[in-house]
Formats: C-alpha cells, structure tokens, sequence
C-alpha cells in the first residue's frame, strides 16, 4: 500500500458548538470537519484558526493513496498496529475514497520507519 506524506502542519480543534468556520479553510487542500452533539471539530492547518476552546497542535498528515474499495477490511488497523507498538499515537480520518493518518511531528521518523518495515511505501 502507498502513503503520501502531505505538506503543511496541522492541528485539530475543539470550536464552539456553533462556530463558524473561517473561509479561508475552505480554500485549502485538506481540512475535515466533525460536528456531534456534542462538539465540532476542525482538522486543518495549525495557522488558519484564531478562535478555539482547545487545540492539539504539531501533527504531519499521511494519506493513503486511494481510492480505496469499501469491502477492504484492516485498512487502518494495518497502520495503527505497527505504530502502536512503537507507542505512536494517531488521529485517524476516513473519507469516501481513502483515509488519513495524522501523527505527531516529532514522531515523523519513526513513523516512516515503522510503516516501511511493514511494506508501506511513500511516494
């Protein structure tokens, strides 16, 4: 399975149940957002969000190279398994077409290490 190591830094957010999300979001490459009951979460680049209750900053973003097919089962535990044993933690997000892997920066190498000794390739 190939990754791509997507550029840019990232953070996820914790808005007010009825934030707006600032425009310029919209215009960048990737951002996802999550709205429950209970919260609305934003993931987009750490500069684009001034207002917030909570934020977890310093994460690179990793995509799957897609699209995958829905009856693919393990996708994700096949990532997060190697990286849990290395106590990597990560932000999972799953689209239509493909999923994302959000890890700290500072864990960056020893994710790329893990996951190529799993066969993973980057491109």
């Amino acid at each position: 399975m190939n990754l791509e190591l997507c550029s840019g830094e990232y953070s996820v957010f914790k808005l007010k149940n009825k934030s707006s999300i600032p425009e310029t979001v919209y215009s960048k490459s990737f951002y996802s957002i999550t709205k429950t009951p209970e919260e609305l979460s934003l993931v987009c680049e750490s500069s684009l969000i001034s207002d917030y209750l909570k934020e977890e900053a310093n994460f690179v973003l990793f995509k799957v190279i897609g699209p995958l097919d829905f009856s693919l089962t393990g996708v994700l535990s096949s990532l997060t398994e190697p990286l849990a044993e290395k106590k990597i933690s990560v932000f999972a997000i799953s689209t239509f077409d493909t999923d994302y892997l959000l890890v700290k920066k500072e864990k960056l190498p020893q994710t790329i290490e893990s996951l190529e000794a799993k066969g993973f390739s980057f491109v």
